[in-house]
């Protein structure tokens, strides 16, 4: 599907590049049949009613164009919209009703497809994070260097540098746990792209078929998962570097405006690549392309996209402390020289039972977390697309709804 479809919603603005001259339904007619003369929404040139026929019979009938929030015309397969203030009623084929979404609707959507295929989505969420976790375990216990000190007394000049220090240790150290959590993340995200692409359908889908589908996107996924973090570090490093360079009391406070500054780019940035890895994954585009395809469903709505993701995090985020708490402290019950650790002036000295007991709950706290994560992530693309481009149309077509024309195979519906 291109950019600029024919189809939108009567009353709405074109897209960009999409021709205005798109018809229309008819205007609403007053009892005595003819067109009334009073403002609306409905565009004044209106083509003959033969046009919203059939081409030829016997076939299907092609649907008319997806109506507004509140139209009470007859919706596909025969049905009625409700009346005003009211969603209009949708095929629903798979985990989510075809037509723009609501947040409820979106994490709902996430949350059935890990319900619907539970087998394949935590057969490799669980496989990932155990892999990863177990790897994780082994960095912390053997390849972690013992912390920088800082020294109290020193200037602040010094406190700064020695600080700097610190932290180069600590990315150092944290090198190996980061790129094994990458590559988790890199077969999660593809193979769960598929899924929830598939269950949007309404589709079953095996994890081998998820995999034999997501492994040749694979390269230029892991291409845009590793871009998009050098770009995040570049640009904080642009942020602080002059402070850090200045090294007094004014670098001081020009490292923590920048450090600010820096932060609100990177956010910023972070909210317009959010949907290039379902672009990449499902209309088969170059990294570049799909970032740019990104940035062009997210223009208009940055603050929603980005109010659901933030919404998403915190969501996952208590998800996780749930799970992560209990396991800790059972961890550090049955670790007694981590829990006297804490009160020594050295700090915690954690060993295998704590390591051990605490990935447990890592491993539990992601296989469920990821899937409503990437979920969310690939629904919000399914929904700019449907806002901007009447993807539902084609959703429906592929998913075999009466009324929508005939079966596509597989998943071309979602490729631009």
């Amino acid at each position: 599907m291109n950019d600029t479809p024919g189809w939108a919603s009567p009353g709405s603005a074109p897209s960009d590049g999409q021709d205005a001259s798109v018809p229309r339904p008819a205007a609403p007619a007053d009892d005595s049949g003819t067109p009334s003369d009073s403002p609306s929404k409905w565009s004044k040139t209106q083509p003959p009613p033969g046009q919203w026929s059939a081409p030829s019979a016997p076939g299907p009938v092609p649907p008319a164009p997806r109506p507004a929030p509140g139209w009470g015309g007859p919706g596909p397969g025969g049905g009625r919209h409700p009346g005003w203030g009211q969603q209009p009623l949708a095929a629903k084929p798979g985990v989510i009703p075809l037509r723009p979404l609501g947040v409820g609707e979106i994490l709902d959507g996430a949350v059935s497809t890990l319900r619907a295929h539970w087998r394949t989505v935590l057969g490799v969420t669980i496989v990932v994070a155990v892999v990863s976790q177990i790897g994780d375990i082994l960095v912390q216990r053997y390849l972690l260097p013992e912390p920088v000190d800082i020294d109290p007394n020193a200037s602040p000049a010094e406190a700064l540098n020695q600080a700097v220090d610190a932290l180069q240790a600590s990315l150092l150290a944290l090198a190996p746990s980061l790129f094994i959590t990458v590559i988790g993340t890199l077969f999660t995200t593809a193979v769960l792209t598929v899924v929830i692409s598939r269950s949007v359908l309404g589709r079953g889908v095996t994890l081998s078929d998820a995999w034999a589908e997501a492994r040749p996107r694979l390269l230029q996924l892991l291409g845009l998962t590793l871009l998009l973090p050098v770009m995040g570090a570049a640009i904080v490093a642009v942020g602080i570097l002059p402070g850090l360079l200045i090294g007094s009391g004014a670098g001081v406070a020009l490292t923590v405006l920048g450090g600010l500054a820096a932060a609100v780019v990177l956010i910023w940035l972070m909210v317009n690549f959010s949907l290039a890895s379902p672009a990449l994954m499902l209309e088969r585009q170059g990294i570049v392309a799909s970032m740019r395809r990104s940035a062009k469903l997210v223009k208009g709505t940055w603050w929603r996209i980005f109010g659901i993701l933030l919404l998403t995090m915190l969501l996952t985020f208590v998800v996780s402390m749930i799970i992560a708490v209990p396991f800790s402290l059972v961890a550090m019950a049955v670790d007694g020289d981590g829990v006297g650790g804490l009160f020594s002036e050295t700090g915690p000295d954690f060993g295998w039972p704590f390591l051990i007991i605490t990935g447990i709950g890592t491993v539990i706290s992601t296989s469920i977390t990821l899937p409503i994560s990437a979920g969310v992530s690939v629904l919000l693309y399914v929904d700019q697309r449907i806002r901007r481009e009447a993807l539902d149309l084609e959703l429906a077509r592929a998913a075999g709804v009466p009324g929508y024309g005939s079966e596509r195979p597989g998943n071309d519906a979602l490729r631009g």
